[in-house]
C-alpha cells in the first residue's frame, strides 16, 4: 500500500507518525511523510523533519520525507490524489469535556475533502 502521513507538529501527529512507521514495517507499506510547513505548532519544521527521520531510519524503513508548502489540509488532498497514494494517515482530534470528538481544521478538511481512504489517529 502506498501511505501518505501529514505530519504538523501536534502531539496526535507524533502518534500518527510513530503508528504509521509501525504498520509499514509490519505490512510492507511504501510510506510518504509530508511535513506541513504552513500548519500551526510549536516546532520547526527542521525538528520535524529530524525527528520523522530518526523514527523512520530507527524502524530501519525506507521512506520518503518531503516538505509540504501552502494550505496543509488542501495540499495533502491534492498530492494523495495526483499521487497515486491509497491512504491518507492524519493525526488529530481530542475529546471536549463532554466527550464529543474536537477536529482542528487541517483534519476536518481532510477528512471531508479526501478522495482516498483517510485514517484518522487519535
Amino acid at each position: 500500500m502506498n501511505v501518505l502521513l501529514g505530519i504538523a507538529g501536534s502531539d496526535e501527529s507524533d502518534d500518527a507518525l510513530r503508528e504509521t512507521v509501525d504498520r509499514a514495517v509490519e505490512a510492507g507499506d511504501d510510506l510518504t511523510a509530508a511535513i506541513l510547513e504552513g500548519a500551526d505548532h510549536d516546532r520547526s519544521a527542521d525538528d520535524l523533519e529530524s525527528q520523522a527521520r530518526e523514527m523512520i531510519d530507527d524502524a530501519g524503513l525506507d521512506a520518503t520525507i518531503r516538505r509540504v508548502s501552502g494550505d496543509p489540509g488542501s495540499e495533502l488532498v491534492e498530492i494523495a490524489e495526483r499521487e497515486g497514494f491509497d491512504r491518507l494517515v492524519i493525526g488529530g482530534g481530542q475529546r471536549s469535556p463532554m466527550g464529543k470528538i474536537q477536529l482542528g481544521s487541517i483534519t476536518e478538511f481532510v477528512l471531508l475533502n479526501a478522495q482516498v481512504s483517510v485514517t484518522l489517529v487519535r
